[in-house]
């Protein structure tokens, strides 16, 4: 069953053009700081958990 949009709510291209912009300082610091964060997560081994995900994915195209 598709989701429904409510009635109280912005249709999406509402929303866009209701959201407030972001200065470009302000949208290299986040940017910065979210490839920060992340080239942490990408530098560690994945987990034996997603380890097994990515195992089950190679063997279902192969």
């Amino acid at each position: 069953m598709p989701k429904t949009r409510s009635e109280g709510s912005p249709a999406p291209e509402a929303a866009r053009a209701a959201a407030p912009s972001l200065s470009p300082g302000i949208r290299r610091h986040l940017g910065q700081s979210l490839r920060t964060f992340y080239a942490g997560m990408l530098a560690d081994p994945p987990g034996t958990r997603l380890e097994a995900l990515i195992a089950r994915l190679g063997k279902a195209k192969g």
